[in-house]
């Protein structure tokens, strides 16, 4: 797993989708998402540490991206 679109695709395996339109909120969705996977022992503990960090990464590349727009 090495990419947000890995991680959609893993989620897809258990009918999830999951697109608002807000990409903050997908990515927060999705961790969410991943974590209820995890607890319920559908996903190897490996699988879901990749998975937030993948997300956790994106999440703050996105909110940084923000941010410089805003300053402009």
């Amino acid at each position: 797993m090495n990419t947000i679109y890995d991680v959609q695709q893993l989620l897809m395996k258990f009918g999830t989708i999951i697109y608002i339109g807000d990409r903050l909120a997908d990515l927060d969705l999705m961790e969410e998402e991943i974590r209820e996977l995890y607890q319920s022992q559908c996903l190897s503990s490996r699988d879901y540490q990749m998975a937030i960090l993948l997300l956790r990464q994106e999440a703050a590349k996105f909110r940084d991206e923000k941010l410089k727009g805003d300053k402009k």
